[in-house]
């Protein structure tokens, strides 16, 4: 299981989850700039995506300046 979680490379915190941090790779989000263009609401559409993840990312864009799209 571990060489699973390297393989994810991503800025995301642990806190969201493996599952999380997989499937947002796999859907083309690594960075936090990228869910700067998606809104919270599509992000909970995908499938090992919570609302939690979401909270967590939320307040990570937050303090670095970004929100995700509004939309």
């Amino acid at each position: 299981m571990v060489a699973e979680d390297a393989s994810v490379s991503t800025e995301f915190p642990r806190e969201i989850g493996r599952t999380a941090r997989r499937v947002l790779a796999l859907n083309g989000f690594t960075r936090y700039e990228q869910l700067t263009k998606v809104s919270a609401k599509e992000l909970l559409k995908i499938h090992g995506v919570g609302p939690k993840a979401v909270r967590i990312l939320g307040v990570e864009l937050a303090t670095r300046g970004m929100n995700f799209a509004n939309y």
